[in-house]
């Protein structure tokens, strides 16, 4: 009987405490809300990147079916400095967490056009740098991250695939200048790179589908 007596005032005392830890359990992630995005996005974004994301002006980048969590960390690193861009700080300061997160999952729904390759004559070394590297000079090829048709991997990897030329070719000169620095991976990569590799790919990217 006194054990029996033990194991009720036990289960006694710990009946108040099971409140207190559900209380504690973090609250579930809300869920992006895609009406708040696309009113954001026409708000703040839409007169460089389009209305639909899909960028016509050559040195602004499609953001079109990018994958969100990617735009959300080049949103937060805009917003901080670490991504510099005077025009994009500006842009990004004006946004919260949450408003982040709802332009972001907003434009991975809508699809991204199809672009097309240019210049014919650097193609082709494009295609050999994005498919194969340069392994004479430790380049790896660019599918391996982003995938062979430049779709990436979520939550890992942009995707790549009919970005803008123009686009592409600053933002490889940024890493390789050190005037981009928030991919170390990128900047490793584009450290080796001469102005007509970066051409030829960023060429080969654009045609990509």
């Amino acid at each position: 009987m006194k054990l029996l007596a033990s194991l009720f005032m036990a289960a006694a005392l710990a009946a108040p405490a099971l409140p207190a830890l559900a209380a504690d359990a973090p609250a579930p992630a809300a869920k992006p809300d895609l009406a708040k995005g696309e009113a954001s996005f026409s708000q703040v974004c839409v007169a460089c990147h389009a209305v639909d994301g899909n960028a016509t002006i050559p040195e602004n980048p499609k953001l079109a079916q990018q994958h969100p969590e990617y735009l959300v960390k080049q949103l937060q690193d805009f917003k901080s400095g670490k991504r510099a861009s005077a025009v994009m700080q500006g842009m990004a300061s004006m946004l919260s967490d949450a408003d982040m997160k709802n332009i972001a999952w907003w434009l991975t729904s809508k699809p991204a056009k199809e672009g097309f390759a240019k210049d014919k004559d650097l193609v082709a070394l494009g295609e050999r740098i994005y498919r194969g590297g340069i392994a004479d000079r430790s380049i790896p090829a660019c599918a391996g991250c982003h995938s062979p048709n430049g779709a990436g991997i979520p939550s890992g990897f942009p995707r790549l695939a009919g970005q803008n030329g123009n686009y592409t070719i600053a933002q490889l000169k940024a890493f390789r200048d050190g005037v981009r620095t928030n991919s170390i991976p990128m900047t490793g990569v584009a450290a080796k790179l001469n102005d007509r590799e970066i051409r030829a790919v960023s060429d080969y990217i654009a045609g990509l589908r």
